[in-house]
């Protein structure tokens, strides 16, 4: 069996088309990351953990309508953090990127969050700060 032969980066960077960006918040010690190419791609999931939080990943079963993505979004914030697509999909849409239903351009991100709000960063703030 031959070794994996990995890219010059070793990086999901490496993916030819792949975009990924990414935010953080030293003061509340969370962050998003996305990630997008330069078409629609196909995606996949697994759920773990004992209180799962998702948006729009039961559009990646196969027999779903939607056969691609536009944009992966993974954050923090636990269920707060899920309003980070929201961003992504406006900017897709107004970018022309989505599935097309009509006359209606409706961008696929699902989404994934992770449970941080225990750790050490402040999370006393009014307005949460995904949107």
């Amino acid at each position: 069996m031959s070794a994996l032969q990995t890219g010059p980066l070793n990086s999901i960077c490496d993916i030819s088309g792949l975009r990924v960006g990414n935010a953080t918040d030293s003061n509340i010690n969370t962050g998003v990351t996305v990630l997008t190419g330069d078409t629609s791609f196909t995606a996949s999931y697994a759920v773990m953990g004992g209180a799962p939080g998702t948006r729009d990943t039961d559009l990646l079963e196969p027999d779903k309508t939607v056969q691609s993505v536009d944009a992966i979004v993974l954050s923090g914030g636990s269920a707060f953090g899920l309003e980070s697509a929201g961003g992504v999909a406006d900017a897709l849409r107004s970018a022309g990127r989505g599935f097309a239903v009509g006359d209606v351009t409706i961008p696929i991100v699902p989404t994934a969050i992770l449970f941080d709000m225990a750790n050490s960063g402040d999370k006393n703030w009014e307005t949460s700060p995904y949107t």
